[in-house]
């Protein structure tokens, strides 16, 4: 049988079925009911960098698991929180009985892994971005995620719930430049690519390499890989536009109603086996949705930039989404908005917002998992914007400009793009 056909067949069959080995055996209880006074008892996979906001966040609730791969690490999370009990290994940590929820701060590569596991035991899941490794993992996890519908899901996008992404999907959505395109996303980030290293330290004392390594092909450790270079490495991220894009085409998505891009097409420099390139241009086209028109949305990192920029019709920001209506431009990132050209829009008066404030990214998610209540970044979303950002990296590895068949997951002209959309897992690390 090939490879496409298991993998739609993986794909259909049921949740408990596709679990990995390491989880044969264990039934979901489903979550447990709490009132919205009670606390949540949290497992967080991940300790340190990242890890340390998404704590921050969710720390006034119930402490009572902590992994990490990092000895040192570890003990000094231990320390913050001293009830916990703590695990090296992530799979031990799901074990734990008494917990309702995980967070998932981890490198890239174990993420769905991780996130899988976490669903099908009934627990909520809170994801950093992107919320996977590969575009195949990210629509088993929206899948396990719709089949389990009472479980609270939240990818990490905390710019998702600022006040000025609100405003600008207000502005988008409410026609204040008219009908929208063409949207350009840009980040100024750049990382070096490289060859693999040839050297073999010692893996440090306090260090548990191969559980880091997780469902990544076995190599010999070397500190080029961790704790913060791992993400310019194909085997454990997805360079800048794994890192950032789901940030920035996060507000594209929401405001266009995005779903599947219908080709993709990128390129960069020569591609390296091993690393990520240096800098990267994606074209994405997506189709009408109702009553909006189709949209061709342009990713850039690495320095590279709109024409419109080069042109001076648009200001030099570092980073930015750009939206091109028929009637003005609207440019944004973070914490900032601009209607363009200026004097076109003076005296503008935007609508009265329609979207609520946030109460907060990581505390929608923890109002979620104790009400019900509905999070902005769940997974049905958040799985479509991976898969979308994901899909760039397929291109620029294949060389061709896809057409997507979303549907059946593949690439309808590209046979070799399976080799991108589907990982192999060293055994006992399966999805």
């Amino acid at each position: 049988m090939n490879r496409h056909v298991t993998r739609r067949e993986f794909l259909q069959t049921t949740a408990l079925a596709a679990a990995g080995s390491w989880l044969a055996g264990c039934q979901a209880p489903g979550p447990r009911k709490l009132s919205a006074n009670e606390k949540l008892n949290i497992g967080v996979i991940g300790t340190a960098n990242r890890a340390r906001s998404d704590i921050a966040g969710v720390e006034h609730e119930n402490i009572v698991a902590l992994c990490d791969i990092d000895d040192n690490l570890l003990a000094a999370a231990k320390e913050r929180f001293p009830g916990a009990r703590t695990y090296t290994d992530f799979r031990k940590l799901l074990g734990q009985n008494d917990i309702d929820a995980v967070v998932v701060c981890t490198a890239d590569h174990t993420h769905a892994v991780a996130t899988a596991a976490a669903l099908r035991l009934g627990k909520h899941v809170y994801c950093e971005k992107p919320l996977t490794h590969t575009v195949y993992e990210a629509r088993t996890i929206a899948r396990l995620a719709a089949k389990n519908k009472k479980l609270a899901t939240q990818m990490g996008t905390q710019i998702h719930a600022t006040e000025n992404y609100r405003r600008v999907v207000e502005l988008v959505q409410s026609g204040a430049i008219g009908q929208v395109k063409e949207c350009h996303v840009w980040c100024d980030k750049s990382l070096p690519s490289g060859d693999r290293p040839t050297e073999m330290p010692p893996v440090p004392s306090q260090l548990h390499w191969d559980l880091w390594l997780g469902p990544a092909p076995a190599r010999p450790y070397h500190p080029q890989y961790l704790p913060k270079t791992w993400r310019r490495w194909w085997d454990f991220g997805e360079g800048i536009l794994g890192d950032m894009a789901c940030h920035y085409m996060d507000l594209a998505f929401w405001a266009l109603r995005l779903h599947q891009p219908l080709t993709i097409e990128a390129e960069g420099p020569p591609i390296n086996p091993e690393t990520t390139p240096s800098w990267l241009v994606v074209n994405y086209q997506f189709p009408a949705r109702h009553d909006l028109p189709p949209v061709h949305l342009t990713w850039y990192d690495g320095g590279k930039r709109p024409d419109l920029i080069e042109q001076g019709k648009v200001p030099n920001w570092k980073n930015g989404v750009l939206f091109v209506g028929d009637k003005g431009m609207l440019l944004a990132d973070y914490g900032e908005r601009e209607l363009l050209p200026e004097e076109q829009f003076a005296g503008f008066q935007p609508p009265a917002p329609f979207i609520p404030k946030s109460v907060g990214h990581h505390n929608e998610w923890i109002q979620a998992c104790k009400t019900g209540s509905p999070t902005t970044c769940n997974f049905a979303y958040a799985s479509a914007l991976t898969e979308t950002v994901l899909l760039g990296v397929v291109a620029y590895r294949t060389g061709h400009k896809l057409d997507w068949d979303a549907g059946l997951l593949r690439a309808r002209n590209s046979r070799q793009a399976m080799n991108y959309l589907h990982p192999e897992y060293r055994k006992g690390w399966e999805l």
